[in-house]
């Protein structure tokens, strides 16, 4: 089984700036990407942005420029940096996991983040 644990939500003023964490422990091995997908409040699940194992990274169009993943592997963490912040990003952001190429995905709990003045 495989946990993964988020933090470093909270509720910031448009244009602020928030870094997420997410920790992957368990029965991990190898990964083959991790993410973070958001869900804003009667919308549905949307990628934010992912990394794979070989560092490649890609974003969802409403994020690019602003937003930033990273890893570290050694810790089994990613991260997401999150700049220039706007209301519409407000929404539970969740960090996803796949082992491999076919699966399986593991999720996280949430954490909220809320932008407004």
């Amino acid at each position: 089984q495989v946990h993964l644990v988020e933090s470093g939500g909270g509720l910031v003023q448009p244009g602020g700036s928030l870094r997420l964490s997410c920790v992957a422990s368990g029965s991990i091995g190898s990964i083959y990407a991790m993410g973070w997908h958001r869900q804003a409040p009667g919308k549905e699940r949307e990628l934010v942005a992912r990394i794979s194992s070989g560092g490649n990274t890609n974003y969802a169009d409403s994020v690019k420029g602003r937003f930033t993943i990273s890893r570290d592997t050694a810790k089994n963490t990613v991260y997401l940096q999150m700049n220039s912040l706007k209301p519409e990003d407000t929404a539970v952001y969740y960090c996803h996991l796949r082992l491999s190429l076919w699966g399986p995905d593991y999720w996280g709990k949430g954490t909220l983040v809320t932008v407004s003045s």
